[in-house]
């Protein structure tokens, strides 16, 4: 919130200056300060911490851009795609450090606000129906994977999705899995 009223403060002065060199005939500094007006604009459209992230995530360091991600505090002031981008990383990149139910809260909250693209929008339902299928859900997690698959239009995902589906065909179901925790596990057979 702070930031947020620093970056209105810095807007309004550049404003000011540019609008003030302008006036007292000082035309090429006025040039000037409406690139740094600009500039400064950026950033009420785009939130530098996202910027930072992306370009971390571009290199590849997953470590710096969910540190990045993670120093947004106020996620709810954020233009409502930004807001969307910036849930949905927190999930991908915290899944292991959150557990299962609040990723699955993020994942399902960024698609509700609405990612910008599809192929985002293929994968956050790819990484959603991951974690359903953890969670012993399997036919909601392949309902995921048809819709992740249909939108994916460019076949981008395709091997992954079929992947996935392979893996959902093995794996136990709901009612397997309780009846195995119950028995206290598989038990292993003796040799013969």
């Amino acid at each position: 919130m702070i930031g947020f009223f620093i970056k209105c403060a810095l807007a309004l002065g550049s404003l000011w200056a540019t609008v003030s060199l302008f006036m007292n005939g000082y035309w090429g500094w006025g040039i000037v300060m409406i690139l740094v007006t600009a500039f400064i604009g950026i950033f009420f459209f785009r939130h530098e911490r996202i910027i930072l992230a992306f370009y971390q995530m571009r290199l590849g360091n997953q470590e710096k851009a969910k540190h990045h991600f993670d120093k947004i505090t106020a996620p709810q002031f954020l233009p409502k795609k930004q807001r969307a981008y910036v849930i949905y990383m927190q999930a991908v990149l915290g899944a292991q450090e959150n557990g299962f139910s609040k990723t699955e809260q993020s994942l399902r909250k960024a698609l509700a606000i609405g990612l910008r693209t599809k192929h985002d929008n293929a994968i956050a339902r790819m990484h959603l129906a991951g974690v359903c299928a953890q969670t012993g859900r399997k036919q909601e997690a392949l309902q995921l994977l048809a819709e992740a698959k249909k939108i994916d239009d460019s076949g981008m995902l395709k091997d992954q999705i079929v992947m996935l589906q392979n893996q959902l065909k093995m794996a136990p179901s709901a009612n397997q899995m309780r009846m195995a925790q119950m028995m206290g596990g598989r038990k292993k057979m003796p040799r013969r």
